[in-house]
């Protein structure tokens, strides 16, 4: 083991040192394996380069020829920088990635040989589609499936490929990724916030959902997760006991990045420059060996395509430096998990961040308008913001005293909750001239001062106004953004028709101006939406009785929250929204709970390798040579040999009753699991692994970290968290 981590220390400085003489040039790498518009400036022509140009803004479609001519610009500038291959690159409801990788490659009729790449090859192609999650959209024998441009996120080199950002549909149109029903929720907002922008600003034309996401995950030495099978295969840890030394001193957060760390990420930096990943921040987070990146804010169906590459590059990297990257959410128990944070705004392309305060009068009622429809938004829909954050690794963290908890609420922070709640009472009806001056200056004259950035932040919060921006707290480090990000346009942009067509009314009947109906309207709101604010301990038990009386939903388990994915309040939604169909909505329930029991009895199955085939032989054969000493010890002292041997007796005794319980619970948890797949109906099945299988789990890990405490060390046949957790 020591020459293989000389050997990974030895590669880090060296990778360290490379990237060290790259440093000064960072800027120049930016985005060169990207094809931008400063590519598309040097290949395409006037005509074509409009045409990708409005196809990415205005959703115009592009012709064949100026596809065509796309197409071989593409592939001359790919091939220039060694690329062999070209993929469309999706996201079908596995959470990751696929590609399939074709060559610019063609045959002649008269068997010469030539590189090819036409525009139709570029726009659609045809893969597979009867192994990818569908939830019954179609049958298993029926494969057809369409990968189609997305001329919104640009096309990028990686390795020797030309990775082509699409769209998958089914032979029938309906989405079976999680791009498809994203593009569709960001055009919403668009259409909905830039109607409601141009009360107070005529020149917007277009609005961008901005997202900038934290990642958090973990470096473990590769060589000992290998040996580990639960990390292989479930990617966490399923037994292990508490190291001595944990998170307990608080001395891993910001603290010096080890040399291993900092050497990926160096490496990881440069992968992310030349592929136009902005990334900008590094950090030691809180646990043992977890870490941080974070990028500038994108575009949000840019930055979540940047997000899903980042992660594949993470292990690639990782791989090279002698690590396995977890991006579980609970990998390790006792210490803290990783989440996502999305960090979510809107901004107008007049370079205006709609929920940035302002400094004068009209600036800030832009503000509020946008900041409480937000509110109401989510306060509309929290169970669906709660369902699209769920999955069966996130259940371990959410609400464990790290995470934000079940319930959503939302943080302002006191001054603006005090400004909220004094434009709750203002009188109602046509406001008086004073009542106007009154809310000029001591409502929204308040606003600026969080310019400052003095609002504090609170870490239980699982949906808090951090200044300029909503953090939803609660996304999964291993989660495709996409999913948060497709809810929360949706409902923003729901919310934002609703208030449009309350302040028109309100002046085209009632006659109020302009500012009198959008004040009117948002008091009414504020009011409607009080009971989703809440500032405190989101960890309290208080809190989570005060939000039964308020009426708020606490989903504790992924087959709970996602029932209201097929709810008619949803359904409606989504059609209202034309983000997606009722049988897109449908599917994704019936892939979100194949899912959760699919992982559920992968774990349950791994838990019967590691107790048979690990846990069992190995404390029986350290009760072996104990029996073996005890024996010996009564063959020399005779009768007198209990006086010598009582506390291996009791050590022996101990291990026989955690061998017996742990073989039970294994047992039990395997015939529950055997009468849970039995059951056809997948709602049933769900439930019965949550709250049938699942609970087995605990226990079995209770008596298999009690062996590890009574099982000589090097006997043991798992890597131990003293030794995972501390990079060497």
């Amino acid at each position: 083991m020591s020459e293989i981590r000389f050997k990974a220390i030895s590669e880090a400085l060296n990778i360290s040192n490379r990237a060290i003489e790259e440093k000064g040039r960072r800027s120049a790498l930016f985005a060169t394996h990207v094809f931008n518009e400063d590519r598309m400036l040097q290949y395409l022509t006037r005509d074509a380069l409009k045409s990708v140009k409005d196809a990415a803004q205005s959703g115009s479609k592009i012709n064949r020829k100026t596809a065509d001519q796309v197409a071989e610009a593409m592939k001359a500038w790919a091939i220039s920088l060694g690329a062999t291959h070209y993929t469309h690159w999706f996201q079908p409801l596995t959470g990751a990635t696929a590609e399939k990788h074709d060559a610019f490659f063609d045959l002649l009729s008269d068997g010469k040989a030539l590189e090819k790449f036409e525009g139709g090859q570029l726009v659609q192609q045809e893969p597979d589609a009867s192994s990818f999650p569908s939830g019954g959209i179609r049958n298993t024998f029926e494969a057809r499936g369409y990968t189609a441009w997305d001329p919104t996120s640009p096309a990028f080199i990686y390795g020797t490929t030309l990775c082509i950002p699409t769209v998958f549909v089914s032979y029938t149109g309906e989405a079976l990724d999680n791009k498809a029903p994203l593009l569709r929720a960001l055009h919403a907002v668009d259409a909905a916030a830039t109607a409601v922008a141009r009360y107070f600003d005529k020149n917007v034309s277009k609005v961008h959902a901005t997202l900038g996401w934290e990642q958090e995950y973990f470096l473990i030495d590769k060589s000992l997760a290998n040996a580990r099978p639960d990390l292989v295969l479930a990617g966490r840890t399923l037994v292990g006991h508490a190291a001595a030394k944990g998170q307990q001193l608080d001395d891993h957060y910001f603290g010096v990045i080890p040399l291993r760390a900092i050497s990926f990420m160096q490496d990881l930096e440069l992968e992310c420059t030349r592929l136009g990943i902005p990334v900008k921040t590094r950090h030691n987070e809180v646990a043992p060996n977890q870490f941080e990146i974070a990028p500038v804010f994108e575009e949000a169906n840019l930055a979540v395509d940047h997000n899903l590459l980042l992660m594949d590059i993470m292990e690639k990297v990782a791989d090279r430096h002698h690590f396995k990257v977890l991006f579980h959410e609970k990998p390790f128990a006792g210490i803290n998990g990783s989440g996502k944070h999305n960090n979510w705004s809107l901004a107008t392309d007049t370079g205006v961040n709609l929920l940035s305060p302002g400094s004068t009068p009209m600036k800030n009622l832009q503000f509020l308008t946008f900041f409480i429809n937000t509110i109401k938004a989510v306060d509309g829909y929290e169970e669906l913001l709660r369902s699209s954050i769920a999955s069966a690794s996130n259940d371990h963290r959410l609400g464990a005293n790290e995470a934000p908890p079940a319930i959503m609420s939302i943080f302002v922070g006191q001054q603006l909750s005090d400004v909220l709640d004094e434009l709750e009472g203002v009188s109602q009806g046509k406001l008086s001239p004073e009542e106007k001056t009154e809310l000029k200056l001591n409502v929204v004259g308040k606003i600026p001062e969080i310019l400052l950035d003095n609002t504090d932040r609170n870490r239980t919060s699982p949906f808090a106004f951090t200044g300029n921006k909503f953090e939803i707290r609660g996304v999964g480090s291993r989660t495709n953004c996409a999913k948060p990000m497709t809810v929360l346009n949706t409902i923003v942009a729901n919310q934002l028709r609703e208030f449009k067509k309350e302040v028109d009314t309100l002046i085209n009947q009632k006659k109020l101006k302009k500012d009198e109906a959008v004040f009117n309207v948002l008091r009414e709101y504020i009011k409607a939406s009080k009971r989703i604010r809440f500032d405190g301990d989101g960890y309290s038990p208080e809190w989570e009785a005060e939000a039964a009386k308020r009426k708020l939903s606490n989903h504790k388990s992924t087959p709970e929250a996602v029932q209201v994915l097929t709810s008619k309040k949803s359904l409606e939604l989504f059609a209202r929204t034309e983000v997606m169909s009722e049988a897109e909505v449908k599917a994704r329930l019936e892939v979100e709970l194949d899912t959760y029991i699919l992982q559920t009895q992968i774990e349950g199955r791994v838990y019967n390798e590691l107790v048979y085939n690990h846990i069992i032989p190995a404390a029986i054969g350290y009760q072996n040579i104990l029996i073996e000493n005890v024996t010996g010890l009564k063959e020399i002292y005779g009768a007198a040999y209990s006086k010598y041997a009582g506390e291996l007796l009791s050590i022996i005794e101990q291990i026989s009753e955690h061998l017996v319980d742990i073989k039970k619970k294994t047992d039990q948890m395997t015939e529950a699991r055997k009468r849970a797949n039995t059951m056809q109906d997948l709602n049933k099945k769900a439930f019965a692994y949550c709250n049938e299988i699942r609970p087995f789990f605990d226990a079995i890990r209770y008596h298999s970290d009690k062996l590890e405490q009574l099982v000589q060390n090097d006997v043991w046949p798992l890597a131990k968290y003293r030794e995972l957790l501390f990079i060497k």
